[in-house]
């Protein structure tokens, strides 16, 4: 910590109070923050509030607005793709639908960056995305889910890499967040289901081979699949 009171420790802990409060809507949109009232109820310094108020903002979560304050704004300014709103979301009460809205996104741009991967990826691509896929199955059973989750989204970055498309490449980081909020909120089963192992085995297959058509089709069957779980799992 700086002698003035401010430090990563508690800029960290303003921000984990505040995100979930503005992602859940104890914050809602319209809500004015003071910033000597924020300093106060968590007794950090201002300049802390104003490190965590920055972050916040480029989330666009809120605006500062002069003469007014700290402004939470409406969710449909939010970055939405940003991982750490990403995993406050999750956390909060409108988890069932969050996970939908993000596996659909999945749906809509894993299946053809799985086609990509086929057509435009080269052997290293094929390799690393087959490691994972083994790493998997490895880890599929006696309930290392934890270990299970470093391979899953090491398989989807892989795929969204090997794409070639610079836009789904970045999407690596929101399929992990939404990968780690199934897992750490336990919306997952306590052993993921072999079908859906070996599908993730399939299309790497798929990949290496350069079969873009079958990649495609398997990798939306993965999609298809972890929607319908959602049903199961967080109704």
């Amino acid at each position: 910590m700086t002698s003035d009171g401010t430090g990563s420790g508690l800029h960290a802990r303003l921000l984990a109070a505040l995100g979930p409060a503005i992602t859940s809507g104890v914050h809602p949109p319209g809500t004015v923050l003071r910033a000597d009232e924020l300093a106060e109820r968590y007794e950090v310094s201002r300049t802390v509030v104003r490190e965590a108020v920055r972050v916040l903002e480029s989330m666009r979560l809120v605006e500062v607005r002069r003469r007014v304050g700290v402004t939470v704004l409406p969710v449909t300014e939010w970055n939405v793709y940003d991982p750490q709103v990403i995993t406050w979301r999750l956390a909060g009460a409108d988890r069932p639908r969050q996970l939908r809205s993000l596996t659909v996104l999945r749906g809509a741009v894993e299946p053809v960056a799985a086609r990509l991967a086929a057509e435009r990826g080269d052997a290293g691509d094929g390799a690393r995305i087959t490691e994972h896929a083994l790493g998997m199955v490895a880890t599929s059973r006696g309930q290392q889910l934890e270990n299970y989750l470093v391979h899953d989204i090491g398989f989807h970055h892989a795929v969204l890499r090997a794409s070639g498309n610079e836009m789904f490449a970045r999407l690596g980081d929101v399929v992990a967040a939404v990968l780690t909020g199934r897992t750490e909120h336990e919306v997952m089963f306590s052993d993921p289901r072999q079908e859906a192992v070996s599908l993730h085995v399939r299309v790497a297959e798929a990949i290496r081979e350069g079969d873009g058509a079958r990649a495609e089709s398997t990798m939306r069957t993965i999609t298809e699949d972890a929607l319908s779980e959602l049903d199961i799992l967080a109704p």
